[in-house]
């Protein structure tokens, strides 16, 4: 059973579209839209990455699912370790994708990160009609925009924009240094190799963290999952195979 969770300012079908018929063929698939991202919970509570991953787990008590491979890509990461943390009895393995134990490490990241707490409030003081269209013209959204475009832009309106910037700043305050050398479950890390937004070699620490943690690398950007679909999906499968493996395996001592 995998339980698929996505980027910052995605949606779970924009983030995972591509995967979902791979994964399919031989798990079962579920896939949530986080706190203020597409269809996702709304909510006036200041965005915290520790509730979207209570958010997953009551998801997965509502379903009936016991147990579970968290996929998190990107913020979906941090979601994935926390939701290990503090429901370690439903996660059975983790798959980290493009991600990191933390993200603000550069002094530019600090100086980006540190800015991001006003531009949540001035979001959230701005009425709703000024946000979007102020997202419409950063989106650069166009409504003649044909196919498969015009439906990932859609999909980025569905979300409070107030929300994702609350959630780049929870991403920036996020840091697992300190247990996530605890992980006790199978695990692996996919690394996109050209990232510029998470660095490969940050990902290669988390990877470096987790004891027994595999590494799948992705000739790929931070976009890779659906930009460069066909070579992240079959690393993805690769991935998820190697912990579903690994958790069975583990079960039967």
């Amino acid at each position: 059973m995998l339980f698929l969770l996505h980027g910052l300012s995605a949606t779970a079908d924009l983030n995972w579209f591509p995967a979902f018929p791979r994964l399919a063929t031989r798990y079962r698939v579920v896939a949530i839209d986080h706190r203020g991202h597409g269809r996702g919970i709304r909510s006036r509570r200041r965005f915290r990455l520790s509730d979207c991953a209570d958010d997953a787990a009551a998801a997965a008590e509502e379903l009936g699912i016991e147990r579970l491979v968290a996929v998190g890509y990107s913020m979906g990461g941090p979601i994935a370790q926390l939701l290990w943390q503090r429901h370690g009895t439903l996660v059975e393995g983790l798959v980290l994708c493009a991600t990191s134990r933390d993200f603000r490490g550069h002094p530019r990241e600090r100086a980006m990160f540190s800015l991001l707490p006003a531009v949540s409030m001035a979001a959230r003081l701005t009425p709703a009609a000024v946000r979007r269209r102020a997202f419409d013209r950063v989106l650069g959204t166009r409504r003649e925009t044909p196919g498969l475009q015009q439906w990932a832009m859609q999909e980025l309106r569905r979300s409070n924009p107030a929300a994702v910037a609350e959630a780049a700043a929870a991403i920036g305050r996020f840091s697992s240094r300190g247990w996530i050398g605890e992980v006790d479950v199978p695990a692996a890390v996919v690394v996109t190799e050209h990232d510029q937004l998470v660095p490969p070699h940050r990902q290669r620490k988390l990877a470096e963290a987790i004891p027994g943690a595999t590494v799948h690398a992705v000739r790929g950007d931070h976009a890779a999952c659906v930009l460069q679909a066909n070579v992240f999906v079959p690393t993805l499968r690769q991935a998820c195979d190697s912990v579903v493996a690994r958790a069975q395996a583990q079960s039967r001592r």
